[in-house]
């Protein structure tokens, strides 16, 4: 039977292209190279495609990748049938690919640009299709979508890098007219809680808006839940399933980046420590949630589970979930009966059959 081959890509221009790295890093060790001829190209942070020529992936948080002495400038062409161009000189080498796994986070290969791309090729991949993946990554809309499907999530208030510079006091009054503090502010269009703050005071959230405004013309405020932070992993195409549910204790005021990957301070729980009937309405919404949002392949859902009564309240959906050594979305489908290696097979699988 002939080797499937995988193009893994990696990197990007986005302020998460460490997160990728160490994405990567996991998801090329436990490929099965048995199974699929594997091309790892890299986009750096200036937009440089290189097809990574060497064969230790350690070398790819560090950024040493980059100067591998078998590098070559690659790219994917949009011409059905093309696939992946690698150019050596004056020569260029033409690769077949069965399947792209774009691991990819925020702007330009979470957001629909890299989906499309790919969609334009010709070329299958892991995840969910340009409209999905798009609504998904614009919290605002993502927002619209869950409201009109009736899910309960935290109240929400919109605004614009515009407004806020325009009149940024009208921006603060508005948003103290509709919540008390603490708020969480985040740009429309992060992920891995890049440029994410909670804020307790008028000045906080004055300064919390201004920076996120930095990453995101639109900005998203919205009112604090308290309670438990649950996710959910999802996997399928027309028939998903909901891994079992995961929680994270931050041990810090918020699940921020630091906490994520750099602290060691977080601690996660699997399963959560949710009263079971709490579970299955995570689950549940999980997968309305996902379908929802037109979403195919996998998906990392992630709720708040009140302390006070139980109640589900969504709070966002992650179509390229990190998939690190810590990462909760391969850990949550571990803990549910599919190993990581499997997990990447069905993935694969996911792609090619959609």
């Amino acid at each position: 039977m002939r080797k499937l081959s995988v193009c893994v890509l990696f990197g990007g221009i986005s302020p998460e292209h460490e997160v990728s790295l160490r994405s990567a890093e996991s998801v090329l060790n436990n490929l099965d190279k048995n199974k699929y001829n594997i091309f790892p190209v890299g986009i750096t942070k200036s937009g440089d495609w290189i097809l990574y020529g060497g064969d230790d992936y350690s070398k790819l948080p560090s950024g040493e990748w980059v100067n591998c002495e078998k590098n070559r400038r690659a790219a994917i062409s949009p011409v059905r049938g093309q696939g992946l161009l690698s150019f050596e000189g004056d020569c260029v080498v033409r690769e077949r690919i069965d399947v792209v796994f774009p691991v990819l986070h925020g702007e330009n290969g979470e957001d629909g640009a890299m989906q499309g791309l790919l969609q334009l090729a010709g070329i299958a991949y892991v995840g969910p299709h340009v409209t999905a993946s798009a609504a998904c990554m614009d919290k605002t809309v993502t927002k619209l979508v869950a409201d009109s499907a009736g899910i309960r999530q935290a109240a929400w208030h919109p605004v614009t890098a515009q407004e806020l510079a325009s009149n940024p006091d009208a921006v603060l009054d508005a948003v103290e007219k509709k919540f008390s503090y603490p708020v969480f502010v985040k740009p429309a269009g992060t992920g891995s809680s890049v440029g994410v703050a909670k804020a307790k005071g008028r000045e906080a959230l004055r300064t919390a808006l201004e920076n996120a405004a930095k990453f995101d013309r639109k900005v998203l405020v919205e009112e604090f839940i308290n309670g438990h932070e649950v996710e959910v992993a999802v996997l399928g195409n027309d028939s998903p399933a909901a891994s079992v549910c995961g929680e994270i204790d931050a041990g810090t005021e918020f699940y921020d980046y630091d906490a994520k990957y750099i602290s060691d301070c977080a601690r996660l729980f699997i399963p959560a420590r949710i009263d079971d009937a709490a579970a299955e309405r995570v689950r549940e919404t999980a997968i309305k949630v996902y379908q929802a949002m037109g979403c195919r392949g996998l998906s990392r859902v992630d709720f708040f589970v009140t302390y006070e009564n139980n109640e589900v309240v969504f709070n966002e959906i992650n179509t390229i979930p990190g998939f690190t050594s810590i990462s909760m979305y391969p850990k949550l489908f571990a803990a549910s009966g599919i190993p990581y290696s499997e997990l990447l097979d069905r993935l694969l699988e996911l792609a090619l059959e959609d």
